[in-house]
């Protein structure tokens, strides 16, 4: 019989005014989705869609299924407000009119 090895990894999540990064102890070769499920910190951030939004190890991105190394800390990205060239062109037009 083999036995079973974990891991430590860490998740994170902010929002404006509250983050939260969470120390989770799961077994080797896990998935991201099954670290993220497994610190539940979509109870305590209910707005998290991992349908809709991207994910990441050490701001880098990575998909759900990808294994999560001993370590690691997982990310989920809130959605942007605004696209970062839209908001280039707001911002220059705004100084063009001072």
């Amino acid at each position: 019989m083999v036995p079973i090895k974990l891991i430590t990894v860490e998740v994170a999540y902010a929002m404006p005014m509250r983050q939260e990064i969470l120390t989770v102890q799961v077994t080797e070769g896990s998935s991201i989705f099954d670290v993220i499920n497994q610190s539940k910190i979509v109870e305590i951030f209910p707005e998290i869609d991992l349908e809709k939004q991207k994910v990441g190890v050490f701001s880098k991105l990575k998909k759900l299924t990808d294994q999560v190394k001993e370590g690691d800390r997982v990310e989920i990205y809130r959605p942007l407000l605004m696209d970062p060239k839209d908001a280039r062109r707001a911002k220059g037009a705004l100084k063009k009119r001072k």
